[in-house]
């Protein structure tokens, strides 16, 4: 049965698409800031994948067909973390970085295995209570220093805990 819902695919249809053509994702880095506009906490969030393992992960999805970046930042924010988590999408919606998520490892330090993605990375603030829905467990917050920790970045599959890292360093908390 075909989903009717504008922007979505079939199940059939999208694992034939993404054998076929890479896709645009969109990741996010929540973060809290002080008064100066200096992070000061970091959330992960806390998954468990299809075979079972525990993960830390970022805030990431698809932008559907006809949909802003803007818009698909704030629907997988809202989505992962709840409705109140009042983040602030930037005004200018330069990423920090594009992420190229290959199938085949090593290309990159990028991987998943069911694709080929593009993803516009964000560090994103939000000053709400997040309460994390779907598919996450639970999100915590870390500091800087605790998430630029090789150990918790190993946690994260895919090359996120790559994606992380150079998230610190883009709004200067370089270990």
């Amino acid at each position: 049965m075909t989903e009717t819902t504008p922007g979505w695919l079939a199940p059939e249809e999208l694992e034939m698409t993404r054998a076929r053509m890479p896709i645009l994702y969109v990741d996010a880095v929540p973060v809290r800031v002080d008064d100066s506009g200096e992070v000061t906490h970091v959330g992960l969030l806390l998954r468990i994948g299809p075979d079972g393992t525990v993960s830390r992960a970022l805030v990431s999805g698809r932008v559907l067909h006809h949909e802003r970046v803007r818009d698909a930042l704030l629907r997988h924010l809202e989505k992962d973390l709840g409705p109140v988590a009042l983040p602030r999408i930037p005004a200018s919606l330069q990423p920090f970085t594009v992420a190229e998520y290959f199938p085949t490892q090593g290309i990159t330090p990028y991987h998943d295995p069911r694709q080929h993605a593009v993803s516009l990375a964000y560090v994103v603030p939000v000053a709400g209570d997040c309460m994390p829905r779907q598919d996450a467990l639970d999100l915590v917050w870390f500091t800087p220093q605790e998430a630029s920790s090789p150990q918790l970045q190993a946690d994260m599959p895919g090359g996120q805990g790559f994606l992380l890292k150079q998230a610190l360093a883009h709004v200067g908390c370089a270990p």
